[in-house]
C-alpha cells in the first residue's frame, strides 16, 4: 500500500535506506521502446550521495542492474525490473535514533500508524527510496522523447534566501550540470554553494525551491475534474521527501495580477495549434496540458536531520536530547533536480498512454 504509482505507466518501488537495495519494478511501459541504459545510469548519477562537497558524504556507485523486461536494447512490454544494491550501509550511525525521534522527520509518525520502523536511515521515509523514481523516469524520458520530442528539466531556482533569476526557455542540461548546485545562473551558484557550506559547517540544514519546465509537451494531457494535469503533478512531486509546497505557472504570484493581466491571451495559428501570448497559465488550462512549456515549482525545507542538538522524546514519550550522527545532506536540493524531473516524466508518460487509449480511436 502507498508504494505504487500511475494507472497505464505504472511503478512500484521497494527497499530501504540501509537494507541490501532500493529497486523498481515499472509495469505498462509499451513494447519496442529504446532504451538507453546509459540514460538511466547518467540520472542516477545525478542524484547519487557522495558527488560533491556539497552533498552527502555516504558513498554509493548506485550501478543499476536491470533485471527484466529488455531484450537487444528494446522493451518487451513486460514488467521492468530495475536494482541498486546497497553498498555503504552503516546502520550503527543510527543507534541513539533508535530510542529518540528525530524532529520533523518521519519516525514518530511511522512508529505511531505501525509500532515498528526502519530506523537505520529512515527507511521508506529516506531519500534512498527516490532511487526506483529516477530510475523508473528516466525510461519515462525516452518514451516521451520518441513519442513527442518532449523534454523534462529541472534546476536549483532558490537556495535559502538565495534565488536565481532565469527564463526557463534558455535553459539546458549542460546549464544546470555545470556547477554542484545545478542552478544554471553561475552567479547566483557560487553563493548558494558557499551559504551550503556555511550553514553546514554550523551542523545545520537549509531548503529552497526547484523549478522544472518541461518543452514541447503533447496537447490534451489531463482528464477533467478529479485527474487534471496539474493536480497529479502536484501530487507527484509532493510524494517526494521533505516537498513543501507547488507552484505552477504564475502560482501565488498571480493572485496579485487582476485577470485582464494574468488571462493568456489566445495567438493566431495556421498550424492548428494553440498558441499564447503569455504562459501564465503553465501550460495546463482546464486541467489539460495546452501544448505551451509547463513550468512548475516545488519548495523543499531544510533537511530534517541535523547535528545540532535538539529537543525531542523517546518511544516512552520521555523527553530526551539528541545531536544527529550519520552522513547527511546540509541541503537536499541539489541532489532532488533529477527526482523532480522522474516524477514530472511519469505523470506525463501515464497520461499519454491514456490519452491515446481514450482519443487515439477518433
Amino acid at each position: 500500500m502507498g508504494s505504487s504509482f500511475g494507472q497505464l505507466f505504472r511503478i512500484s518501488t521497494f527497499g530501504e535506506s540501509h537494507g541490501g537495495g532500493v529497486g523498481v519494478i515499472v509495469d505498462g511501459c509499451p513494447p519496442r521502446l529504446a532504451v538507453d541504459p546509459e540514460l538511466i545510469q547518467r540520472d542516477l548519477d545525478r542524484r547519487r550521495p557522495g558527488q560533491s562537497r556539497i552533498t552527502t558524504p555516504r558513498q554509493e556507485e548506485d550501478r543499476v542492474e536491470i533485471l527484466s523486461g529488455l531484450l537487444d536494447g528494446q522493451t518487451l512490454g513486460t514488467p521492468i525490473a530495475m536494482l541498486v544494491r546497497n553498498k555503504d550501509q552503516r546502520p550503527g550511525d543510527y543507534r541513539e535514533m533508535a530510542v529518540a525521534f528525530r524532529p520533523s522527520h518521519a519516525d514518530a509518525t511511522y512508529q505511531a500508524k505501525y509500532g515498528i520502523q526502519a530506523r537505520s536511515g529512515g527507511g521508506r521515509a529516506s531519500a534512498r527510496e527516490t532511487i526506483g523514481r529516477v530510475a523508473a523516469g528516466a525510461i519515462a524520458k525516452q518514451l516521451l522523447a520518441r513519442a513527442n520530442g518532449t523534454e523534462v528539466l529541472a534546476w536549483v531556482k532558490r537556495i535559502h534566501t538565495i534565488e536565481a533569476d532565469i527564463d526557463p526557455a534558455g535553459v539546458s542540461l549542460e546549464d544546470v550540470e555545470g556547477t554542484i548546485v545545478r542552478c544554471p545562473d553561475p552567479a547566483a551558484a557560487e553563493a548558494m554553494i558557499s551559504r551550503i557550506e556555511a550553514i553546514g559547517r554550523e551542523g545545520d540544514s537549509c531548503g529552497g525551491v526547484i523549478e522544472c519546465v518541461v518543452r514541447n509537451p503533447p496537447v490534451g494531457l489531463g482528464m477533467p475534474v478529479f485527474d487534471k494535469l496539474e493536480a497529479d503533478l502536484a501530487k507527484a512531486v509532493m510524494s517526494l521527501p521533505a516537498t513543501k509546497g507547488f507552484e505552477i505557472g504564475s502560482g501565488f504570484g498571480g493572485t496579485l495580477l487582476k485577470g485582464s493581466e494574468h488571462n493568456d491571451a489566445f495567438l493566431p495559428s495556421r498550424e492548428g495549434r494553440l498558441r499564447t501570448a503569455t504562459n501564465n497559465s503553465g501550460g495546463i488550462q482546464g486541467g489539460i496540458s495546452n501544448g505551451e512549456a509547463i513550468v512548475i515549482r516545488v519548495a523543499f525545507k531544510p533537511t530534517a536531520t541535523i547535528r545540532k542538538e535538539q529537543q525531542t522524546i523517546d518511544a516512552s514519550g520521555a523527553a530526551t536530547t539528541l545531536a544527529a550522527k550519520g552522513r547527511h545532506d546540509p541541503c537536499v536540493l541539489p541532489r532532488a533536480v533529477p527526482m523532480v524531473e522522474a516524477m514530472v516524466a511519469l505523470v506525463l508518460a501515464d497520461h499519454l498512454l491514456r490519452q491515446q487509449g481514450q482519443c487515439s480511436l477518433w
